[in-house]
């Protein structure tokens, strides 16, 4: 690892506001071309020290009851520039109750403020603190303050859109998993028009919606909520540019979860982590399948995963002649079962509308994979995040001629996924705004706390080779597994050995040594119709 640089013009800040570094350290970046940026944070998070969040109540938009209040705070569009261009953040917070939920008699310490972010890029926090009312949330809720967030470019938070709202549901669609050359130079045009609206929409500013953008709004936000040092729980994406945080501010860190963590490897940054996804996903598809011939007297699919498979499949050809509903064609079927690869609590519903939909009853399926108009606005939006922030984020290969070998190649092995993540990230191969140079995570022995990582062995979406990659880089970290699981995102859910890992580790500081595991969640039941 290489020795850290400090920006030093920016000393007299890191050492004399809540912006600063405690006294143990400051922040470290690796090499010069971060300075600029380093001294930008430090600048914008003592102004947000100094002016906190006015919290009040939410808007109306956001659709949050009053128990939850809102605010914003003020970062810069450029950090190289923090005098210039701002933009404002909206923020939602429930304050911590201090009620213990086992003994109302007894008054819980407050810790803090714990900030959560739940990936994407492009999906918004701004509903968590309502997560506190669930029961294996009550004892985080009560010591902390629960704070969610809209990053930079995500629903009010200066928004990004790439296309209009009303023409971003294209349905039905086909969803080939061995597509002809017509349909790839179709969807080719189709990429390249896309990177083309995203610039023309949003102009210059695009390519300041990055990963370390994402990091350094997050030490703004410490310092606006008057925190001293973060404690933060970050799901999928969220543990990527959370590890970003711990390498560029090691001494700000107080406590940070890593729940399904992506894998940080420089050279992994986005094009590889995406073909490891697309291959991760077949066997979950596979984990579904089965799961639903288990049950084949509950939907008659099939009794092995590969009657399901032709059970599938026959429902894809005929959707493919006459789209239920007009609306639900292959491409929105697979978009569903796809979504039932990070959840397995969509199993029974999936498998119980696929089952009505061949014995001729279309409507749950049309319930669960038609297109909802009325959140076209919010999907358009989160696409074009995800798709800024992954493209200006690291290169990408510039020719389709390496996509078209890379993915014919594991579509051969991994057909479920594969095409589909192609043209979801095509985009980055015609961007037009500058790359960004991939910060390498990595901390040193004591540079920063211990942190804690999650994982389920099976999970897809981030595929479990990533959390062993974090654990190495990230010095004194702890890894805790769910075996035999593909849930995406074991923070307090169901299993009940993780969630008494996270209490232990946010309510009192205690971490196992190194590494633990938990037995998997029960497996969904089935879903009989009625």
């Amino acid at each position: 690892m290489r020795a850290p640089a400090l920006y030093t013009a920016a000393g007299s800040l890191l050492l004399t506001t809540l912006a600063a570094a405690p006294a143990s350290g400051v922040p470290a970046v690796p090499g010069a071309p971060f300075a600029a940026e380093l001294h930008g944070t430090a600048v914008a998070a003592a102004r947000a020290a100094a002016a906190g969040i006015d919290f009040g109540a939410c808007p109306e938009v956001e659709e949050l009851p009053s128990t939850v209040e809102c605010g914003t705070v003020s970062v810069p569009l450029d950090y190289a520039r923090p005098d210039g261009k701002r933009i404002r953040l909206t923020v939602s917070r429930v304050r911590a109750t201090q009620k213990d939920p086992h003994n109302s008699k007894r008054r819980v310490p407050r810790q803090g403020a714990l900030v959560y972010n739940p990936g994407g890029p492009g999906a918004s926090g701004m509903y968590f603190p309502l997560i506190g009312a669930l029961p294996s949330w009550k004892r985080l809720a009560a010591a902390y303050d629960l704070v969610g967030y809209a990053p930079r470019g995500v629903g009010r938070s200066a928004p990004l859109s790439c296309k209009d709202p009303k023409q971003f549901f294209s349905a039905p669609s086909q969803a080939p998993t061995h597509p002809s050359e017509s349909y790839k130079k179709e969807r080719v045009a189709q990429a390249k028009a896309y990177a083309r609206g995203c610039a023309r929409r949003t102009g210059s500013a695009l390519r300041y919606y990055t990963s370390l953008a994402n990091a350094r709004d997050l030490d703004v936000l410490r310092a606006a909520l008057g925190e001293p040092r973060l404690t933060f729980m970050g799901a999928s994406y969220g543990t990527y540019f959370g590890a970003l945080y711990a390498t560029l501010f090691p001494s700000h860190v107080r406590r940070m979860v890593f729940d399904s963590a992506v894998n940080p490897d420089p050279e992994q940054i986005w094009y590889r982590n995406n073909l490891d996804q697309s291959a991760a996903f077949e066997g979950r598809w596979t984990d579904l399948r089965e799961w639903i011939a288990r049950h084949d007297d509950v939907y008659g699919l099939g009794d092995t995963a590969e009657e399901v498979l032709r059970s599938y499949e026959r429902a894809a050809a005929r959707l493919a002649a006459e789209p239920a509903g007009g609306k639900v064609g292959p491409g929105q079927l697979q978009g569903a079962f796809l979504q039932a690869g990070y959840y397995d609590d969509y199993w029974p519903h999936r498998a119980e509308a696929l089952s009505a939909y061949l014995k001729g009853d279309p409507k749950p399926l049309i319930q669960q994979a038609g297109p909802h108009p009325e959140a076209a606005k919010e999907a358009e939006n989160a696409a074009a995040v995800y798709t800024a922030v992954e493209c200006n984020d690291a290169s990408w290969p510039t020719e389709w001629a390496v996509w078209d070998r890379d993915n014919t190649r594991l579509a051969r092995v991994a057909p479920f996924e594969t095409w589909d993540n192609v043209w979801t990230n095509l985009p980055c191969a015609y961007w037009l705004a500058p790359r960004q140079q991939v910060l390498d995570v990595r901390t040193g022995p004591g540079e920063v706390p211990p942190t804690l990582i999650l994982a389920a062995e099976r999970d897809a979406a981030t595929p479990y080779e990533g959390a062993l990659k974090l654990h190495r880089r990230l010095s004194g970290s702890v890894l805790v597994t769910e075996r035999d699981s593909g849930t995406h995102g074991v923070a307090g859910g169901s299993n009940r050995c993780v969630n008494s890992y996270v209490d232990a580790y946010l309510l009192e500081g205690r971490l196992p040594v190194r590494r633990a595991s938990c037995a998997p969640h029960p497996e969904p039941r089935p879903r009989v119709a009625r």
